[in-house]
């Protein structure tokens, strides 16, 4: 059996492919300006390699989640992770907290498919906020764990609240 990308194509051609082979290598998810790991892989290893490796993730399962983050008003800058598996596909829930350096700060939910480009078409999310009588909703496609997340970030297309 042939594994991995058979495309051949010029060396100016390469980088735009790359952005949408699903043979390219998946990083970890965990992976984020406060956590490290530097393991890459395919697709279907991305799970296995949660559970052996970051079994202290939270997993759930199914449609509705509550998140819950702890210590948010400590001064630093900090990530959540979770990992949700529904209609048969796994999703990395985060929330990241960044403190500016006027001591402003910001929070970004990012729901991240661990999938192609080309499957996060198939679904749509909706994040709801709810703070005292205040109510914000955000409703999107989700991205690929192939996008990083600062990348996400800096596009706006994610929810964010100051």
């Amino acid at each position: 059996t042939l594994t991995g990308c058979a495309v051949a194509l010029l060396y100016t051609e390469g980088r735009e492919h790359e952005e949408t082979c699903e043979f390219w290598p998946y990083s970890c998810p965990c992976l984020g300006p406060y956590l490290y790991c530097t393991w890459q892989g395919s697709l279907e290893q991305v799970m296995r390699h949660l559970m052996v490796c970051h079994n202290s993730i939270e997993s759930l399962q199914g449609e509705d989640d509550v998140f819950s983050a702890t210590d948010i008003n400590k001064p630093v800058s900090r990530t959540w992770v979770k990992m949700q598996t529904c209609f048969g596909h796994h999703f990395r829930l985060l929330l990241e907290k960044r403190v500016k350096w006027d001591g402003c700060q910001q929070f970004f939910a990012i729901v991240q498919l661990i999938g192609s480009r080309k499957q996060v078409e198939k679904f749509a999310y909706r994040l709801e906020l709810k703070v005292q009588r205040r109510h914000l909703t955000w409703e999107s496609t989700p991205r690929s764990i192939h996008e990083p997340v600062f990348v996400i970030i800096m596009n706006s297309d994610c929810m964010g609240v100051q």
